[in-house]
């Protein structure tokens, strides 16, 4: 059963933990206080020295989104989260509306990345109060990425019976403003045969009068982003002209699950790569990071199964007790000896700038990142919705 979290920036019931046994609870409680204790003397200085110095990314996640010119359109994000999608569009051309994102703690990030953009955080960020008809005529892209805790394996795939589906109430916005174009994202889960009824009653049947909707799946590794990161999206144009020029986003690059040709595209780098670590003839995409923010607690780990644990053990790399930053990573040792991931590694996993103003707690700092789109792959998207709208321009 669900319970709702009281942590900064999860008052809302959409981030939930789970309530656990006194076994489990005793279990969890044990390696939190290992850790700390660890951490502590990590800070202390009383450990061993550092395993690995500080090294400096070899991938800027920017290179992979050049900025463009702005290009007269415009785009209004709701479940803005920690922006992955804000940026990808504002960095193809688009002229930011407003974003509208319920957790204080991510608008809060935004606003400090972007103080010129409308940001409403909280109470006025929740979309279910949002009268949206103010905006019809005023937006040619609405964006969005409503929680997928309803659709992923974390969250219990309880689809509409979860508190937290909100994607009823992103098709009350189109339905309101009406803008030229429509983009819904969600976990991959959501294409499957189990939401299969979910996508049509609810996406599909609402608003396939007015829009003609693709529905496809990305993988942000073929635009650059070294992660295994797949994604079902769901666009919508209103014209059937502009439907009909629109193209699903081509791979940018290559890499070792890549599909068909493009082997002259140049490749994707694995995480040591990404991470600029030293070579050590093992190197692969990383696994799904997964959200801070979900699960059975709260937790500074990136870790999603344990297929995952197997890959990250053959990089070299520990996935958990991310720490805050590259120093602290540097100084507060893995029990393995493998390096340990700080908040700015973790972001240029994800494709976002190195500097993104993610704060503490590093939890919930992994929660705005692990749940975001990726950049690169919202960046070649939006200027797949761009050329269909003003191909003249492009």
């Amino acid at each position: 059963m669900y319970r709702q979290g009281t942590a900064r920036g999860t008052e809302t019931a959409w981030y939930q933990g789970w309530d656990l046994t006194e076994n489990e609870r005793a279990t969890f409680r044990a390696t939190t206080i290992a850790s700390q204790q660890a951490k502590r003397q990590a800070i202390a200085g009383e450990c061993t020295a550092s395993k690995h110095p500080i090294y400096s990314p070899r991938l800027d996640p920017l290179d992979l989104m050049p900025r463009l010119h702005a290009n007269g359109l415009s785009a209004l994000s709701l479940f803005s989260g920690g922006g992955g999608m804000d940026i990808g569009f504002d960095r193809a051309g688009f002229g930011h509306v407003a974003s509208y994102e319920i957790m204080e703690g991510a608008a809060a990030v935004l606003r400090a990345a972007h103080p010129d953009w409308t940001v409403y955080g909280g109470d006025s960020g929740d979309v279910r109060r949002v009268e949206w008809g103010k905006y019809r005529g005023k937006v040619d892209v609405l964006h969005g990425g409503p929680p997928c805790q309803p659709f992923s394996n974390a969250g219990r795939q309880n689809g509409a019976l979860d508190v937290r589906d909100m994607i009823p109430e992103f098709v009350r916005a189109v339905k309101a403003i009406r803008p030229r174009v429509f983009v819904c994202e969600n976990v991959s889960g959501l294409a499957t045969k189990r939401f299969e009824e979910y996508v049509k009653s609810t996406i599909i049947e609402p608003l396939e009068r007015q829009y003609v909707i693709r529905q496809f799946i990305l993988n942000a590794a073929d635009y650059g982003v070294p992660q295994t990161r797949r994604r079902v999206l769901f666009v919508g144009f209103a014209d059937k002209e502009e439907a009909a020029r629109f193209e699903i986003p081509a791979p940018t690059h290559r890499h070792d699950q890549s599909k068909g040709s493009g082997h002259n595209l140049p490749k994707t780098m694995g995480v040591r790569e990404a991470l600029g670590l030293p070579e050590t003839g093992v190197d692969a995409l990383s696994p799904t990071l997964r959200s801070g923010l979900t699960g059975p607690r709260h937790t500074t780990s990136v870790l999603s199964s344990v297929s995952a644990l197997k890959l990250w053990n053959k990089l070299g790399v520990w996935p958990n007790g991310v720490a805050v930053d590259r120093a602290a990573a540097s100084g507060y040792v893995a029990k393995n000896g493998d390096f340990r991931l700080s908040l700015p590694d973790c972001l240029v996993l994800q494709g976002f700038p190195g500097d993104w103003p993610v704060q503490r707690p590093v939890y919930f700092a992994l929660g705005l990142i692990g749940n975001s789109v990726a950049p690169p792959m919202a960046y070649n998207l939006a200027n797949a919705v761009a050329k269909a709208l003003c191909p003249a321009k492009l």
